[in-house]
């Protein structure tokens, strides 16, 4: 033992003594973290090649910030602003969409460079941009929460990572070189057009601005402030061309390089943050602090590893983690955070509203994700669900009509339908409840009883009529599913006519079924005749055409509220099911001179790169034959995901093409999601452990599955014997084990109770 005679060195030794000792405990904790970290499987990078749209830059689960790099190609695989094929970049922005199939945002370009350029001149392409670089992606690495590159030609390192409001950038600068960042308004791909922006020296440190622009989204607004760690020693500030002398500027097109001093230190920080409202708004989302980038990027990491762990799979195949990992990531980049820290959000009409005790949101891709990221969500992140009902419900009050596909809180109209009327009822069968269920149901009967968007003509004849409306096939289908959807919530309401009145109506789709042929056809006004000439394999994009991005084969199985009915109409089960299995098997050609781009990720004519195919293989398990729905699921799994910047089939479309291997890839499936039940096809993990509210977890075993062994051969849920091709949600919340025996033969006996 060991004795002091000052106690004031007791003192100290003590202290240093527990310090080593915390400090020893943290580099445990955080060794042990990392070991067991689910991020390490993540690869940003899928998607960023083909036509996948997503981009590699830094954000954390549904953050409000994407801080990503941008090519500057005004094209449709460059809709993230970033394409793998490239190998150019023009600057860092601090909005980006993931996976969509129309190009908008890439706001706020933030570029270093190691010289003094001429901002005076508008490039007309990206050969004349003065300040853009080469890179090389044997120099770039993309982690959850983290981004980097080299700039060749600026011989500069580029690091980024961001917390929900704020983004970090770190530039390592090579010794003695100039240390200037360039800021571009005016810079603009896709859709996207500058209508007015605004840069403000504030001090030596600070500058503020605005950028107002129409594109997709008609009227976005965005105001940003920026920190820097190192003093402005000299600044150039341009307007439309124009270099000013003042510390403000305003203009259609504006844009600044700032210089800042290279001596004894070569790294520049900068952290930013915007808001919808206000510049004052944006200063109060920055995050307070200094410029500590490793802590926050390490807090990205751990964010994301939270994210990752609500679903772990078990398999000895590291890249079948790679690819369910990436997808459950790519499956929480959006719907993105939009109202500030203190709640306020800017809608359309320029209305400034609070999200009251529920956080609101924006990038709604709802005609895609209703079909399986909602679902995912309703299993991983309950409380997220209803704060994005409780913002659909305010958009709602703008027009009184439901969302169909909002960006930065404008409504676009893209697509048909109106789904966020499944994404509310599903919450509720499943039993979420923070939100107002009866102003969310007057607001799906509201939307449900207009006449935009061909609802007039589906009220007056019961269906849309060819010559009234392009897309009517798909419209109508759709539209039938939505009423389905308005009954239910009704039913759970006791709101009885309504019941009936619009499961009355959601047979619509019965109108359009031409049982000589077996598709699902426009139809006149008369109530009788049909389109002609007919060819199923054609397809129009988007104009004069009875299908939406897609054709006869693809579109005519869209009735997931009422298969028995639809089997029915096709005669019986073996009628049914050897079309099903026709559309797998028949040639892929697709007809026409104007094809959807989207259609791709074809098996036969089913087209897995675009959504309205995805319910698809699950309809097997209705028609007495479940072994087909493993067959086709699995191999769609096998086929149409990998781990190159390739590896998914068609646009990610803000995380429904991904939810769907995530769902699948455990052997689940939201065939109909509003119905409260998920369909089991063919899990391809050994154990899938899933972590639910109240600290339950339901298991999944799936004992001998391989890549030969995906045919379900017996189950037990809880170690009873299970023998049906449904589980509900309600059955998995209360936990317990689903075990599988898999084999290499279809059992033909499982699961036809």
């Amino acid at each position: 033992m060991i004795y002091f005679k000052n106690p004031k060195i007791k003192i100290f030794y003590i202290l240093l003594t527990i310090l080593t000792v915390v400090s020893c405990n943290k580099n445990a904790k955080d060794k042990e973290e990392a070991k067991h970290s689910l991020t390490k499987y993540v690869n940003p990078f899928i998607g960023t090649g083909g036509h996948g749209h997503t981009y590699p830059g830094a954000t954390v689960p549904f953050g409000m910030l994407q801080v990503t790099p941008i090519n500057g190609i005004s094209k449709w695989d460059w809709c993230s602003g970033y394409h793998y094929s490239d190998s150019v970049a023009v600057g860092f922005s601090h909005l980006a969409l993931s996976g969509t199939g129309i190009g908008d945002l890439a706001d706020l370009l933030f570029m270093p460079i190691n010289k003094k350029v001429d901002l005076s001149n508008h490039p007309k392409s990206r050969d004349s941009i003065a300040y853009k670089s080469s890179y090389s992606h044997n120099n770039e690495t993309a982690k959850p929460g983290y981004y980097q590159v080299f700039l060749e030609d600026h011989n500069i390192n580029v690091e980024l990572t961001t917390t929900k409001r704020t983004a970090y950038h770190k530039y390592s600068f090579k010794k003695n070189d100039q240390q200037s960042v360039v800021i571009d308004l005016g810079f603009a791909i896709n859709w996207d057009t500058p209508l007015k922006t605004s840069v403000n020296i504030e001090d030596k440190y600070t500058i503020s601005g605005t950028r107002f622009s129409k594109g997709w989204a008609r009227n976005q607004k965005v105001f940003f402030v920026a920190k820097f760690s190192k003093p402005i020693i000299k600044h150039q500030l341009y307007a439309d061309g124009n270099l000013t002398e003042n510390k403000t500027t305003e203009g259609i097109k504006t844009s600044t390089q700032l210089f800042f001093d290279p001596k004894n230190n070569e790294e520049l920080f900068v952290k930013v943050a915007l808001s919808s409202v206000s510049i004052e708004n944006a200063k109060e989302n920055l995050r307070e602090g200094d410029f500590d980038f490793e802590a926050v990027k390490k807090q990205a990491n751990h964010q994301w590893n939270n994210a990752l762990t609500k679903i772990e799979v078990e398999t000895p195949v590291d890249s079948l983690k790679t690819i369910f990992y990436t997808a459950m990531y790519h499956a929480q980049l959006a719907p993105v955070t939009f109202s500030d820290k203190n709640g306020q959000f800017r809608k359309e009409n320029d209305e400034i509203v609070t999200a009251k005790g529920y956080t609101a949101y924006s990038t709604l891709s709802l005609w895609d994700t209703f079909r399986a990221e909602h679902p995912l969500l309703t299993l991983t992140d309950p409380d997220r669900v209803s704060d994005i009902i409780n913002t659909m419900l305010a958009y709602y009050e703008t027009k009184k009509r439901l969302p169909v596909w909002t960006l930065y809180a404008n409504e676009t109209n893209t697509m048909t339908g109106y789904h966020s009327i499944p994404v509310i009822v599903e919450a509720y069968i499943k039993g979420i409840r923070g939100f107002d269920a009866e102003k969310a149901f007057e607001a799906m009967k509201t939307t449900m009883m207009q006449d935009e968007r061909g609802l007039n003509h589906y009220k007056k004849y019961g269906y849309i009529p060819y010559s009234l409306l392009d897309e009517s096939v798909t419209i109508t289908l759709e539209y039938a599913y939505d009423d389905w959807c308005v009954a239910q919530m009704a039913k759970a309401l006791g709101k009885n006519e309504d019941y009936k009145f619009f499961l009355e109506r959601s047979k619509a789709y019965e109108h359009l079924f031409d049982r000589k042929t077996g598709f699902m056809r426009g139809k006149s006004v008369d109530g009788k005749s049909w389109n002609e000439p007919f060819d199923a394999k054609y397809s129009n994009h988007r104009e004069q055409t009875d299908y939406t991005e897609g054709n006869a084969w693809q579109h005519s199985w869209f009735v997931p509220q009422d298969v028995k009915g639809f089997i029915k109409l096709h005669g019986n089960n073996e009628v049914f099911t050897s079309r099903l299995e026709q559309l797998f098997t028949e040639s892929s050609e697709i007809t026409g001179d104007n094809i959807s781009a989207d259609i791709s990720g074809l098996i036969g004519q089913y087209a897995h790169g675009n959504e309205p195919s995805h319910h698809i293989a699950y309809l097997f398990n209705h028609a007495k034959q479940p072994w087909r729905t493993q067959y086709w699921a699995r191999h769609i799994i096998d086929t149409q995901y990998n781990t190159t910047p390739n590896g998914l089939s068609g646009n990610e479309d803000c995380g429904q093409m991904s939810a769907w291997y995530a769902l699948s890839a455990i052997g689940l499936y939201a065939m109909n999601p509003a119905s409260g039940n998920y369909e089991i096809g063919s899990p391809i993990f050994e154990k899938t452990t899933i972590k639910l509210p109240k600290g339950k977890i339901f298991t999944m075993e799936a004992k001998n599955v391989s890549d030969k062994n995906i045919y379900i051969q017996s189950a037990t849920l809880n170690g009873k014997d299970f023998n049906r091709t449904n589980i509900s949600h309600q059955e998995i919340l209360e936990g317990g084990t689903l075990h599988f025996v898999m084999g290499s033969q279809p059992n033909k006996n499982w699961g036809l109770k």
